[in-house]
């Protein structure tokens, strides 16, 4: 299959390059700044905010999958609007799509959540990623959705910069106790991601690490397999913060682990060091 990672540059998107062209599946991918650096890949300029240039990327990579792994952050135009347009560009040209969302579209009042669970986001970014999932299964049925949380990986993501930062005194803030998600590795993101897209699958997906963590206890864990002081990392409570949003959010993502090869590993299997 030949695949189109929308959002190569960044942190999944470059290992969803990597794995993809790894595979031996032509690979190009898009940036909106710079291109990456991923080897064998072929890199397209894209603003999604852009119909037009939208298209002309679609024509000239021809894939028969489109992941949608770009991050726009609260901005509607990109997040929301930006993901709805490539979807029905894609729709319009038979492709299949696999569009990353993510925990931030729920409250956590319900603090577990499956498939089923209909999104209730607190902030503006939350708010955007649910509009998106909502129009892209609208205007592409056969899409895949998949919800995914904190991204960790080998260093390069940024709660790993915190951690460092945080244990070093580069940087202050705190480490939140009450804040609960369920950390994924980006390798097996990526490759579930890639699975999905391969496979016979539409709807939503959740995509979570199989275990849930505060962002502290997910500090100590990075903190002990680098070799950093787990001691100087600051403690804190979100709710008592001016951080708005929501406090335990956890992912069941059983449901699609169930017809998965890959395995969606919890924080203390990725990030305990072996001896």
């Amino acid at each position: 299959m030949t695949v189109l990672i929308v959002g190569g540059s960044g942190f999944l998107g470059a290992e969803l390059g990597r794995q993809a062209a790894l595979g031996g599946h032509p690979t190009a991918a898009t940036y909106a700044t710079r291109p990456g650096s991923t080897v064998g890949v072929a890199w397209h300029a894209l603003d999604l905010r852009d119909p037009g240039r939208v298209d002309e990327v679609l024509a000239e990579v021809r894939p028969s999958v489109v992941v949608n792994a770009s991050s726009g952050g609260p901005d509607w135009a990109v997040t929301a609007e930006g993901a709805v347009r490539l979807a029905m560009a894609v729709s319009k040209r038979g492709s299949r799509l696999v569009h990353v969302s993510s925990d931030a579209v729920f409250s956590g009042s319900c603090v577990h959540y499956d498939e089923t669970c209909l999104p209730d986001p607190v902030t503006p970014y939350g708010a955007a990623k649910a509009a998106a999932e909502t129009g892209v299964l609208l205007v592409h049925p056969g899409a895949v959705v998949a919800r995914t949380s904190l991204i960790i990986g080998d260093g390069q993501s940024e709660h790993e910069r915190a951690v460092h930062e945080l244990a070093t005194g580069a940087r202050t803030g705190v480490l939140f106790t009450d804040d609960i998600r369920c950390p994924v590795h980006v390798a097996d993101l990526a490759a579930a991601l890639l699975e999905l897209a391969s496979a016979d699958a539409s709807g939503m997906h959740h995509l979570g690490g199989s275990e849930a963590l505060s962002r502290h206890e997910l500090g100590i864990l990075i903190a002990r397999r680098d070799g950093l002081d787990e001691t100087r990392l600051p403690t804190g409570l979100r709710v008592h913060s001016a951080l708005r949003g929501p406090l335990n959010v956890r992912l069941d993502s059983r449901a699609t682990q169930r017809r998965l090869n890959t395995t969606l590993r919890g924080a203390h299997q990725f990030l305990t060091p072996t001896a």
